[in-house]
């Protein structure tokens, strides 16, 4: 689909600019070129927010025909959950439906939120293919609905298999389809209500093209000999979608500016804090950072004399968010207080795993150099089949391989450690050799190992 060319602004002519001007001024004209995608073809439809509303949609979603456009609008940055609050869904013989999931939730007596059951709407679409643009972002949100899709079709992760360097959605449909998507509104916080018509508009553009870009790239994955590739990638993104994400061990240690807490009570202080902020922001489903960021935190953990008078100097601490909760962050600071030194944490917390790459060529120079030959082999193959190297092989793979390799290295041992760590088969087959070759290479001093 093709929307009519709207004319750009005049500008003066390229020869009345200066030279350092001429490239920029050919750029905006060709963005200016591009036309706007401002209308879905069948225009904006009503939000879906009753009973009757839905089963509607439901019906009209079970009678047409093919892929099902799905996406979803959280409100990122704004709430703590990460639930939808806004989904979309376009199917040919159906038309675009725009749903409100908070609108079939409901507040249980402990004033706790209750996610919608939407599963009778995923009964009528079940055995078509879901078409989404990131379903790693997506899926989760989904889940908690009831929609748990049995095949799906990633845009994005096709786009990637296929070597193309930009994968947004507008980036995409731009270079497929010659029109622009709005975009104004990506980060906007979608819990408000009522939304915005303009808001609604660009949720409804966002599936407008998306059975039809899959079908574009579909063919070029066929043409490159990588539908395979692709569906064994789907396959495993539906099957994680019902699995809860494993929590990260002492999430707190992520705060901003804690590498300036030097001690361990300190540490005590940034956890105390961070904890009660987090049940706070998690009670009223507020952005944690929204209540107080990451920065007052750490600054707190590292005065000599953290207290009322030290929280009272720290302006985050006094604006409206957080200076509401001062009871809480006193509560929180007290306990640390109680804490004896064996109960306060370590300043490192043990790794389950391979440490940051930073650290190998003091710690591990052997496990650095073998980092170093797999990472240049895997670039290398990664560039004959064009496509970025952390789809080839995710680099927490590469780090667990290299790091501990098998005692006996064989093809058939290196492919069970990358069947261990949920390897695709495609992903196997095009990377066992290049990396067994590559870990048999005798060791000798250790390179500079870059962060990844």
């Amino acid at each position: 689909m093709t929307a009519p060319h709207q004319p750009a602004a005049p500008t003066a002519p390229t020869d009345a600019l200066p030279d350092a001007a001429h490239e920029t001024a050919a750029v905006d004209e060709t963005v200016a070129e591009v036309p706007l995608l401002t209308e879905p073809a069948d225009g904006v439809p009503d939000v879906v927010a009753t009973p009757e509303a839905l089963l509607r949609t439901i019906e009209a979603l079970a009678g047409g025909t093919g892929p099902v456009a799905v996406d979803a609008e959280r409100a990122h940055g704004f709430r703590y959950s990460q639930r939808a609050y806004l989904l979309q869904l376009r199917r040919a013989g159906s038309g675009t439906h725009l749903i409100d999931p908070i609108a079939f939730g409901h507040t249980d007596e402990d004033d706790t939120f209750v996610a919608a059951d939407l599963s009778e709407l995923r009964r009528a679409i079940v055995d078509a293919e879901w078409v989404v643009h990131a379903a790693s972002q997506d899926l989760p949100c989904l889940f908690e609905v009831g929609l748990l899709p049995t095949a799906i079709f990633d845009t994005e992760l096709a786009a990637r298999l296929l070597g193309y360097p930009r994968v947004a959605l507008g980036t995409m449909v731009e270079q497929t389809f010659g029109v622009r998507l709005l975009k104004e509104h990506s980060a906007a916080d979608w819990s408000t209500r009522p939304l915005p018509a303009d808001w609604l508009r660009y949720a409804a553009l966002d599936v407008e093209l998306l059975v039809e870009l899959r079908d574009a790239l579909a063919a070029e994955l066929d043409a490159q000999g990588k539908r395979a590739w692709a569906e064994q990638e789907f396959a495993a993104l539906v099957a994680g979608a019902g699995v809860p994400a494993r929590r990260r061990t002492d999430p707190w240690r992520r705060t901003s500016g804690i590498h300036r807490v030097r001690t361990r009570r300190g540490l005590g202080l940034v956890e105390s804090l961070w904890n009660a902020r987090d049940g706070i922001a998690r009670r009223l489903d507020r952005a944690p950072g929204r209540i107080l960021p990451d920065a007052a935190i750490s600054e707190v953990a590292e005065s000599a004399t953290p207290g009322r008078d030290a929280l009272r100097r720290i302006p985050a601490f006094s604006r409206r968010q957080a200076k509401r909760f001062e009871a809480e962050w006193l509560a929180a600071i007290g306990a640390v207080e109680q804490l004896t030194d064996k109960e306060l944490p370590t300043l490192h917390l043990a790794a389950d795993g391979p440490p940051q790459t930073r650290v190998w060529a003091a710690k591990n120079p052997e496990a650095a150099t073998r980092l170093a030959r797999v990472r240049e082999a895997l670039t290398a193959r990664a560039d004959e089949l064009g496509l970025p190297v952390e789809n080839l092989l995710t680099p927490e793979h590469v780090r667990r391989l290299t790091w501990t390799p098998p005692a006996e290295l064989t093809p058939a041992s290196v492919d069970a450690v990358l069947v261990a760590c949920g390897a695709r088969p495609w992903q196997r087959e095009h990377t066992v050799d290049i990396l067994t070759a590559a870990l048999a290479e005798p060791l000798a001093e250790s390179p500079e190992v870059t962060a990844e």
